[in-house]
């Protein structure tokens, strides 16, 4: 009989450039529907993926793009992040954030 085996799929590889990471933070983020995040960096690297909805994802000085269910996606420490937005009008848009944090970090900056 043969037997099934895990699988593994790559969904992102991100450089962390020598971060420091002493914990790790784990968030189920729920946005409404229309809704965007708002201007924003983190004090420390983030990772994490789409669980449901779509995402008009844009790094300052990366092009936008938009991520759907199972895609991830990375927010460099202390880089501006332009859009992080909820790209359907009809329902919420639902990710995974992980903060691979520093003690004493706190998780995000709003700007503007």
């Amino acid at each position: 009989m043969l037997q099934e085996k895990p699988s593994r799929e790559d969904l992102l590889q991100a450089a962390l450039d020598h971060e420091t990471v002493s914990n790790v933070d784990i968030k189920k983020v729920v946005i409404p529907k229309a809704m965007g995040a708002g201007k924003h960096l983190h004090p420390c690297p983030v990772v994490g993926y789409i669980v449901s909805g779509k995402v008009l994802f844009q790094v300052e000085g990366e092009e936008k793009k938009i991520l759907n269910p199972g895609e991830a996606f990375y927010e460099p420490k202390n880089k501006i992040i332009l859009h992080f937005d909820n790209a359907l009008a009809d329902e919420p848009l639902v990710f995974i954030a992980f903060y691979l944090k520093e003690a004493g970090e706190e998780l995000i900056k709003m700007l503007e």
